[in-house]
């Protein structure tokens, strides 16, 4: 009997193909909390009890699998299944002394990312959450030539940080809905994305100087991490919008706040906190990005479609069930493996 514990409630699908293995026992944790619409995320102390004696675990990107709950887990433990593209929550060299499988979910939340990408960009750009505030607080008097002035995306330029697939569709959607230009900054050249959509690669500071939309796209590593500061946000133009759906460190939250408060960019969009589920990591210096009218915040829902989250799911449970059936896993993660310039 193999026992699979899952560290958090996930769409049924998943769920389903785990339990119709005969000799498989699932065990799903279920704690409710009013703040959350399904189960919160389950505490470090309670996790390191319910991993002991585990075969396989389908963890979320908010449990740290590190070498203290591999040893609580112990050494029958087979296969780590995170139910995300990215992997920074993961000791992969670790699991790899000991064995010990890693697999993530990429692909298949490819078109809700960049979906909400876009999203963010025309809401921004257009500025629908300041005047949806500023109409549902009774504001809105007479149409006026000079109210709520955005930007027009058409024709502009968009560059993304990191090009892999994730960035790739939001750069498709963007060139061929918005005529946009692409420029796009990576440790590899995608020859496809040049000949396809006329891309360019440039260096990330070029990027900078160059996009009036700037989207971020890379996996958070050591080399990635505050890839945007403050000397990034000072070569931008004025009228930039900075865009993050990727991982929240990968941008220095601080920097840009001050960017902000300083007019060296016009707005902001998050969908990921660099110390999240905080959304400022520094409370005390009296600087919040959700006080600003020029920055949008959404709870880190980019893949937060039934499409998607089915999807992750299903890949993540037949990771799980491949392992413990002998077979190769359909998605495995190795110390070695180029991360993904995505999600």
């Amino acid at each position: 009997m193999y026992r699979i514990f899952v560290t958090r409630r996930i769409p049924d699908i998943g769920i389903e193909i785990l339990r119709k293995q005969k000799n498989f026992r699932v065990d799903v944790y279920k704690e409710k909390d009013p703040a959350y619409e399904t189960a919160a995320p389950i505490q470090r102390s309670v996790l390191l009890k319910k991993v002991k004696g585990v075969h396989a675990i389908l963890v979320m990107l908010t449990e740290k699998i590190d070498t203290e709950l591999m040893d609580a887990a112990g050494p029958q433990l087979k296969i780590v299944a995170n139910n995300a593209v990215g992997f920074d929550n993961i000791d992969i060299v670790e699991a790899k002394k000991r064995g010990i499988v890693v697999t993530n979910t990429p692909g298949v939340l490819n078109k809700s990312v960049a979906e909400h990408t876009i999203a963010l960009m025309f809401a921004l750009a257009k500025r629908i959450v300041e005047a949806d505030t500023f109409t549902r607080a009774g504001k809105f008097k007479s149409w006026a030539p000079m109210l709520m002035i955005g930007t027009q995306l058409y024709g502009k330029t968009l560059g993304i940080v990191g090009g892999g697939r994730i960035g790739q569709m939001v750069a498709g959607f963007a060139h061929r809905g918005l005529n946009m230009n692409i420029t796009y900054t990576d440790v590899i050249r995608y020859p496809e994305l040049e000949k396809e959509l006329g891309a360019k690669k440039v260096s990330l500071a070029t990027l900078c100087k160059t996009a009036d939309v700037i989207s971020i796209h890379v996996p958070l590593l050591p080399s990635t991490h505050h890839l945007i500061d403050t000397p990034q946000l000072n070569l931008m133009k004025k009228t930039a919008l900075l865009v993050n759906t990727a991982r929240g460190a990968v941008v220095s939250e601080k920097a840009v706040l001050k960017a902000l408060y300083n007019k060296k960019i016009a707005g902001a969009a998050f969908d990921v906190f660099e110390c999240e589920p905080l959304i400022d990591c520094d409370i005390t210096d009296h600087m919040a990005l959700r006080k600003l009218p020029n920055v949008i915040l959404t709870p880190h829902i980019a893949s937060a479609t039934k499409e998607a989250r089915d999807e992750m799911a299903a890949t993540a449970a037949k990771n799980i069930v491949a392992v413990l059936t002998g077979k190769k896993p359909l998605t495995p993660i190795s110390p070695d493996h180029a991360a993904p310039s995505d999600r």
